[in-house]
């Protein structure tokens, strides 16, 4: 006897399946997970209340997702170096408070979310994130500065956009009121 279909679909993938009225047909309810990193700049704001709008829609959770990013500091001096931890840890218990913050007012508006909080490099760290969650979507504001910009300088949205094992959803920069 052939196996059932609900057999073959694996319990760790997050699903919950349910044979309807025995016959083959399967309905799976998905929890749609949605990945929203967040740097706490103006526009992150506009970025989070997209995010929220789209978790809600897809009845999915959302998990905010701040990288604490390490200054880069060219120098010889050994002083400086020893002050870079303590600007990390200051850093990091900021973004904690804001992230806590965020967290609780979107509860508050019926919001499933939870939030993560690791220090480095921001694009490795959201892919990363994306996969292990196994995120349906990234929700991500762009800055909108111009592609010469993002060509030389780089961004963490191209970067992100380029590695990404799920869709990225772009939140642009508001417009500016002439």
């Amino acid at each position: 006897e052939p196996e059932p279909p609900a057999a073959k679909i694996r319990a760790a993938t997050a699903k919950t399946c349910a044979v309807i009225l025995g016959k083959p047909a399967i309905l799976c309810l998905v929890m749609k997970t949605i990945l929203t990193p967040v740097d706490f700049s103006a526009l992150s704001a506009s970025v989070i209340k997209a995010a929220a709008a789209l978790t809600q829609s897809v009845k999915g959770r959302l998990v905010l997702l701040h990288v604490v990013q390490p200054p880069v500091i060219t120098s010889e001096y050994g002083a400086v170096m020893a002050n870079l931890q303590e600007i990390v840890a200051i850093s990091e218990k900021t973004a904690a408070r804001q992230l806590a913050r965020v967290e609780r007012r979107l509860k508050a508006g019926g919001v499933k979310t939870s939030s993560i909080l690791l220090t480095g490099g921001p694009i490795p760290h959201i892919i990363e994130q994306a996969a292990k969650l196994r995120a349906s979507y990234i929700v991500m504001g762009s800055h909108g500065r111009s592609a010469l910009f993002d060509l030389l300088a780089g961004s963490t949205t191209t970067g992100v956009i380029k590695k990404a094992p799920c869709p990225v959803v772009i939140v642009p920069p508001p417009r500016k009121k002439k």
